[in-house]
């Protein structure tokens, strides 16, 4: 557990649900409600083409949703949506708004997390503010076009080059999540495998289940 000046917080990445632009918002609703009623203890909102109005409007329902929960909502990229919605984070890449300006205009309450393919990144991303690290792709994706594969012991080595909460993401199933045991990771971040399960909260139940034994180091929270 880490602390930003006097505020403390404790976050539970475990089962941490990104969801798929192609939702409608009463789709994405009943399937993020669902999955949480499965366990999934995190979700971030990802809408890499919408317009911002679009985004809003989803992000604001879905913060109304997942408060009745006490399950953190994460904007990807818009920090401005984030900020509007008063959600408990933003997620942003490489590419986007760098983390000394992120951190100048958010609370210092809000979680920062940022995607790294490497340990170089994942360190730059430690020093610079962010409170976690999605590493990826773990394994071969359609959820995101431009991600690529990491070579093999690339993600564990990224995990472990860092003491902040390391989060897998990629192509990650109930039928390969068992190879990320033991990699120092906090938790998986899962796209397809839960929003286009058949049953969303069985689902989640299941990567509930995969992440709570001793295969994911649980004791890195923020």
């Amino acid at each position: 557990m880490g602390e930003r000046g006097s505020i403390t917080m404790r976050v539970d990445y475990s089962v941490y649900l990104v969801t798929e632009e192609s939702r409608n918002l009463k789709d994405l609703l009943y399937i993020v409600e669902e999955a949480v009623k499965g366990g999934a203890t995190i979700v971030q909102l990802r809408e890499k083409t919408s317009e911002g109005k679009l985004f809003y409007e989803k992000a604001l329902y879905l913060k109304k949703l997942l408060d009745q929960y006490h399950v953190p909502l994460i904007i990807n990229d818009r920090v401005d949506v984030a900020l509007a919605v008063q959600a408990a984070g933003v997620h942003v890449g490489q590419s986007d708004l760098p983390l000394s300006a992120i951190r100048a205009i958010v609370p210092a309450s809000m979680i920062v997390g940022v995607s790294v393919s490497n340990p170089a990144e994942a360190m730059a991303a430690e020093q610079n503010g962010a409170d976690y690290v999605g590493v990826g792709a773990a394994f071969p994706t359609t959820s995101k076009g431009d991600a690529n594969l990491l070579p093999s012991g690339m993600l564990e080595k990224t995990a472990k080059s860092v003491s902040i909460p390391a989060v897998a993401i990629g192509g990650i199933n109930l039928s390969n999540i068992t190879q990320l045991y033991q990699k120092n990771l906090a938790g998986a971040a899962i796209v397809s495998a839960i929003m286009n399960a058949p049953s969303p909260r069985e689902a989640a139940a299941g990567f509930r289940g995969a992440v709570s034994g001793e295969g994911f180091n649980l004791s890195l929270e923020l």
